[in-house]
């Protein structure tokens, strides 16, 4: 039997993978795509997801591969510096477009021992209490204790488990493609940017090689069929409704479209299945956080799914999951529906818009919404009034090192200042690491293999009291 079966092998089933290998849980992962995808239909990590990295020891990777760049318009175009000291070492938004970050996150995935099953799709499941037998599209079958669709906005793993998915249909929609240009760059730009003042919809610039633009523009009206891809004659028609003129494109690499649709799986969890990403959420993509709030489901879930695989998970832990991860995502669907409105060219959305371009000259709303976009302010509701409790760790700086160096392993930590407690029976799951660190006013901390603080104290009955709600039994 195989210990998981991931269906879908975008980002998000990629990053899991990874993170159930690092575990040592066996991992088959069903892509239906022959080969990686070229749609570009994100551009980039945000700081959360770069720390993410950063506590797996593979930052350095995308790091070097894309282009850090100032984070400034990322709630609904409006420009706005962020402010200064952000709560992250990653105040930047890494640019890096969605195959090379597929590319990056399945070499991970395959370098931990991953196996990936190109041309593959699930069909049909069936559940017990010891496992799910998963019927493919080719006709044979596999066996595995869990299964977890991470296979997409129309996933066939959810529709399967009878998941309904709530929310609101498209109202606008955008086309989206790569493409060339006849114009010249020097005479497109201004033009370009002039729209851009008032439809913040649209946008051409220059990617990759010589003369490739990416291009997107409003769509006339909404396509019932969704499935349906755009024409290059329906982008010169939407081009020359809204700038005047279709700038000569042609020669399309791809063409796509998308919605405002949001959209959110009334339940994460189906007995032993699962979703993650857009099979658990869909929303529009301002702001950038769709692709970043997938590998952070994946984050979440990785660890306890491998510690119920082993074991050791305490009854309730993969509940734990559904129970953090569907507030965050419920707020990052209400923050891009408020965000599509700010962006629309009707005077009453302009005039709340010019209200908000106000507003967020002061500093601490400008900070409440990139950190919002950025996800570094996400705290779970761990049942603590700690302000610490549940909250994302930063990259402390301590005696040794950074802290996201002691967690490439993905283990439990516990950070003790005081150097008189203890992880006795627990040290299979859990580092005790005796270190001091002047940015931590406390004198010891438990932070999950999530890099999200369980408890914070000085009380050995207390912290045991975390470490078996966390991780388990004590050993004997």
């Amino acid at each position: 039997m195989i210990d998981v079966i991931i269906a879908g092998g975008g980002p998000t089933g990629m990053m899991l993978a990874g993170e159930l290998r690092l575990h040592g849980v066996q991992v088959v992962l069903l892509e239906r795509d022959l080969e990686p995808t070229k749609v570009v239909r994100a551009l980039g990590l945000h700081a959360r997801s770069i720390e993410i990295l950063d506590q797996r020891g593979v930052a350095d990777r995308f790091l070097t591969a894309g282009t850090t760049h100032p984070l400034a318009g990322f709630f609904a175009g409006i420009e706005r510096p962020a402010p200064e000291r952000l709560d992250t070492k990653y105040p930047v938004v890494l640019g890096l477009p969605q195959p090379n970050i597929e590319r990056l996150l399945t070499e991970h995935a395959v370098e931990a021992g991953a196996e990936i099953r190109r041309g593959c799709t699930v069909a049909a499941f069936t559940q017990d209490d010891e496992g799910v037998t998963v019927e493919l599209s080719d006709g044979t079958s596999l066996r595995a204790k869990y299964l977890v669709g991470c296979d997409g906005g129309r996933s066939t793993v959810r529709k399967l488990a009878g998941i309904d998915f709530p929310g609101e249909p498209t109202r606008v929609e955008t086309l989206l493609g790569e493409m060339e240009i006849d114009m010249p760059w020097e005479e497109a730009m201004p033009l370009m940017l002039e729209v851009r003042k008032t439809q913040k919809r649209f946008g051409i610039g220059p990617i990759g090689g010589v003369g490739t633009y990416r291009v997107i523009v409003p769509a006339e009206g909404v396509n019932e069929d969704r499935a349906t891809m755009p024409t290059l004659d329906d982008f010169k028609q939407q081009l020359v409704r809204i700038a005047g003129t279709d700038f000569g494109v042609h020669t399309p690499r791809w063409m796509s479209r998308f919605g405002d649709a949001t959209r959110q799986a009334e339940r994460y969890r189906s007995g032993r299945v699962f979703l993650a990403g857009d099979a658990a959420h869909i929303h529009p993509p301002t702001g950038g956080q769709g692709l970043n709030l997938g590998v952070q489901d994946a984050f979440n879930l990785g660890w306890k799914l491998a510690a119920a695989v082993h074991g050791w998970a305490p009854e309730s832990l993969l509940d734990t999951y559904e129970a953090e991860r569907h507030p965050v995502a419920e707020e990052v669907l209400n923050n891009t529906r408020a965000q599509i409105e700010l962006m629309k060219v009707e005077p009453g959305p302009q005039s709340v818009r010019r209200l908000l371009t106000e507003l967020v000259q002061f500093e601490e709303v400008n900070r409440y919404l990139i950190e919002k976009i950025i996800a570094v302010a996400v705290r779970y509701d761990l049942g603590s009034d700690n302000a610490l409790v549940g909250k994302r760790i930063g990259d402390l700086a301590l005696k040794r090192g950074g802290l996201y160096d002691q967690m490439h392993a993905g283990r439990g930590i516990l950070l003790d200042q005081t150097g008189g407690l203890s992880v006795e029976g627990w040290s299979d799951r859990v580092d005790h690491l005796v270190d001091v660190s002047e940015e931590l006013d406390a004198p010891a901390l438990l932070v999950r293999p999530d890099g999200h603080v369980a408890w914070v104290g000085e009380d050995q009955e207390a912290l045991a009291a975390e470490l078996a709600r966390w991780f388990g039994a004590a050993a004997r």
